[in-house]
């Protein structure tokens, strides 16, 4: 793509480099950077992942969430792998998306925007730079694109190679999504066909009734003339991808310029998010996400400064454009009502526009009597409801819910209507890195979510009203 006429002073003093005159957290070493930077370059001459239009897209459909107007879900792998690559899994995935999206669609009568952590999530900062099994110390594992899970010295170094396959992965990920989102599986007629065969208990019954009132609402409209096959938006859905914009010479390699608008995007997702460990204002990674146009996350924590966040807000939304950033909460189930109140009033003081979002999963890891590491289900739901109970007294709208899940039948966190106990983490436990909820636990949490944007209803009809 050529540059095209553009007249921004920020896109003509940055380019996808400036990063590099910043200091960067957790960026790995490589031994090789000769073997780095060929890698790096034939990154840079392959093909897109996404385009520009697809995040300007998303941009669009988030200015919505905003507004109160649409509701944003946010979910994946804590970190893909390699060995995990599989049609089955991503198919898996996808039907749990759908399923989840049905559930809050039909109980909070709000459109879905969904964002995927897949394609492109495998890099993790980690809170050790090494550790260490029986008296021998070694890198820690940092992500498949990096270096290997395997506890040996050949397999933690990191290796650019590594790098190419992700992005194999990547675009093979992408092509099966966009052909399930578009090619007839998410066809609403189909609903019967996104069941998880595992998924049992309350929510598999409370998910069977959202589908009989899914097809009754089916069978009203056609009878009305309306079928899936005269309208498009019965059978398609748009599914986004998304990561954490961790690993910046690839951000770099893949950031291109749209020949439409002048502007960089960074075409390896829709949309990018900085890590609560990389936020710093004179860092790296928020020098590099400053000049890209995609969409944009920031992890908000108890460490979080208020006005630290409200400037962070304006270093990479200086124009406060609606849907560029969502602010994605993640305290812990007992530090919600302490921290997140402050931070949405310094917010709502300096009028800034931003989509509030809850991860109720990274502030909730705890280490199991078993040694495994997991997270209790009844804290991920004290942390959502906080989380809605304090947008609620501020008057704000809480607009999102940021999850690791998968659709395979895992048993990495305890609790849940399956009742996992510490005893039956070894069981399926099979993350790369940090435990995600099963299939029958991310239904669970849909409908409690759906509960509470039924609460939260009155402040989005408000919205609604006020910018029609």
């Amino acid at each position: 793509m050529q540059l095209g006429l553009y007249t921004s002073s920020c896109m003509s003093t940055w380019k996808p480099n400036s990063w590099k005159s910043k200091p960067s957290k957790h960026l790995p070493e490589y031994k090789d950077q000769d073997k780095l930077n060929n890698v790096l370059k034939e990154l840079s001459n392959f093909p897109p992942l996404v385009f520009a239009g697809e995040s300007r897209s998303l941009k669009e459909h988030l200015a919505k969430v905003s507004q109160g107007k649409a509701f944003l879900l946010q979910g994946g792998d804590c970190a893909e792998s390699f060995a995990e690559f599989h049609p089955n899994n991503i198919r898996d995935f996808f039907k749990l998306f759908l399923q989840m999206s049905l559930v809050l669609t039909v109980s909070s009568g709000l459109p879905i925007v969904k964002l995927g952590r897949i394609a492109g999530q495998f890099s993790k900062p980690r809170s050790a730079p090494t550790e260490t099994k029986d008296g021998v110390e070694l890198p820690s594992y940092l992500g498949d694109n990096i270096n290997s899970m395997a506890f040996d010295a050949k397999g933690r170094e990191p290796d650019p190679e590594r790098l190419l396959k992700a992005y194999s992965q990547s675009a093979s990920t992408l092509n099966l999504l966009r052909a399930f989102s578009q090619g007839g599986f998410a066809d609403l007629n189909k609903v019967h066909l996104w069941n998880m065969s595992f998924v049992k208990d309350k929510a598999k019954e409370k998910y069977n009734e959202i589908e009989q009132k899914v097809s009754n609402a089916l069978d009203f409209m056609s009878a009305c003339g309306i079928t899936s096959e005269n309208n498009r938006r019965l059978r398609t859905v748009n599914l986004f991808t998304s990561h954490e914009a961790l690993l910046l010479p690839v951000e770099e390699a893949m950031t291109r310029v749209d020949s439409t608008t002048g502007e960089y995007h960074d075409t390896s997702a829709h949309f990018l998010w900085i890590g609560d460990r990389t936020r710093q204002l004179d860092g790296g990674h928020v020098e590099f996400c400053k000049g890209i146009k995609n969409p944009l996350g920031i992890k908000c924590g108890p460490t979080s400064d208020p006005e630290e966040i409200v400037k962070l807000t304006e270093v990479l939304n200086p124009d406060n454009e609606a849907g560029r950033i969502t602010l994605i909460a993640r305290f812990g189930h007992d530090k919600v009502q302490k921290f997140l109140p402050k931070l949405i009033q310094a917010i709502k003081k300096a009028g800034r526009n931003v989509i509030w979002s809850c991860d109720p999963m990274h502030g909730n890891t705890v280490k199991a009597s078993t040694g495994f590491k997991t997270r209790p289900f009844e804290n991920v739901i004290s942390e959502t409801k906080s989380f809605f109970e304090v947008h609620q007294s501020e008057g704000t709208f809480a607009g999102g819910l940021h999850i690791e899940m998968t659709g395979q039948d895992v048993t990495e966190c305890i609790g849940g209507a399956q009742n996992i106990t510490d005893k039956d983490l070894s069981d399926r436990y099979h993350t790369h890195c940090d435990p995600r909820l099963n299939a029958s636990q991310a239904l669970e949490l849909a409908f409690l979510i759906s509960g509470e944007i039924k609460k939260n209803s009155n402040f989005s009809k408000t919205s609604i009203k006020e910018a029609s």
